[in-house]
Parts: C-alpha cells; sequence; structure tokens
C-alpha cells in the first residue's frame, strides 16, 4: 500500500485518465481491507477523475456508472487479475464505462433542462395542487401512458374532477392529446 500511495500521489508523465483506470485495477487487486475495498476505489478513481480535470465539479459519477454495470464490472475484473500484466481490456473495459457515464450525466442533464424550460415556459400559470402533482410525475418520466383513469388515481380524485384538470391543462397547451383517441385517450407533455 506504500508503494501505491505514493505512486498514487505523484504527478506522472501519463494520461491522468490512464492513472484513474490503473489506481483503481491496482487498489481493488491489492485489496487491503476486509471490507469496503470496492467504495473505496471508486471513490479513488472518482478523485483521481477529479484532479484530471481541474475542477471540484463534475456532472457525472464515475462509481455510479460501475455500480450500474457492475455485472461487466466484475467480470473483467476477474478476468484481469487472473490474467498477466496486460491490462489492455481492463483500460478498454474503464473507457468505455467512462464514456457510459458521460452519456447518462448528458441524459440526466437533458431531463433537468426540459423540466426547467417547462415550468419557465408556464411561470405565470396558476394550477392546483392535482395538475402539479402530474405535471411532476410526467416531468420525471411516469411510465406508460397517462389517462383519465390513470390521472383520478394518481391525484385521488373523481374521474370528472381529472377530465376537468385535463382539459384545463389543454386549453393552457400545457399538455397534448396522443393520437389514439376514444377510450384510449392520453395525454403527454406539451413540449
Amino acid at each position: 500500500m506504500g508503494v501505491f500511495l505514493a505512486w498514487f500521489a505523484r504527478e506522472l508523465p501519463i494520461d491522468p485518465l490512464l492513472k484513474a483506470a490503473i489506481a483503481h485495477l491496482w487498489f481493488i487487486t491489492v485489496h487491503p481491507f476486509d471490507d469496503g475495498n470496492g467504495r473505496i476505489a471508486r471513490a479513488i478513481t472518482d478523485l483521481a477523475l477529479a484532479r484530471s480535470e481541474g475542477t471540484p465539479q463534475r456532472f457525472y459519477s464515475m462509481s455510479a456508472q460501475i455500480r450500474v454495470e457492475c455485472d461487466g464490472y466484475y467480470r473483467q475484473l476477474e478476468s484481469t487479475q487472473k490474467g498477466g500484466l496486460d491490462i489492455t481490456d481492463w483500460l478498454q473495459w474503464f473507457f468505455e464505462c467512462l464514456g457510459n457515464a458521460f452519456a447518462r450525466a448528458d441524459g440526466i442533464l437533458v431531463a433537468v433542462l426540459e423540466k426547467a424550460q417547462f415550468w419557465e415556459r408556464h411561470a405565470g400559470e396558476s394550477i392546483n395542487d392535482r395538475q402539479r402533482l402530474v405535471l411532476r410525475r410526467l416531468l420525471a418520466g411516469l411510465d406508460g401512458k397517462l389517462t383519465s383513469s390513470r390521472w383520478a388515481k394518481i391525484a385521488k380524485c373523481s374521474q370528472d374532477t381529472a377530465l376537468r384538470d385535463i382539459d384545463d391543462l389543454l386549453a393552457r397547451r400545457m399538455l397534448i392529446k396522443d393520437a389514439a383517441g376514444g377510450r384510449s385517450t392520453s395525454y403527454s407533455l406539451a413540449r
């Protein structure tokens, strides 16, 4: 561990992203503690990545992405640790995971911006608590279609009240009616 810590603390003439990938592998391979090695390795990785960017603010988390891809992580880790000294496959996996972390963060930022833009467009609108509740659910990515029955269930109101709320939001152009009509009429956010 002393050799690892000295290496990690030094300024090295290698790409800082390579250093982050190697540091993660090195620490997790040494496995110095009975418990918590994975969490510490992810923290070391995030620290190395933050240092590489020279900024305390990051909008992605390699640690969170490794947890998302844990099956592939453990397979690659086992394969690398049982192999020789060539860690090319580990580095390739690490950088693909990092790319996925960027893409995931991008998706989250897009969703946050869409929410902010929606509320900004409708800042002067007065809506009731039921409408606010359902709109927030839609903005959070409600699974499935929003029908008047589902609105009534979510807002804990009658079908008639749900229809009045929906009609009001349709008139304000906060909601739109989806293509299919009749008994299967559903609604979406107006973008």
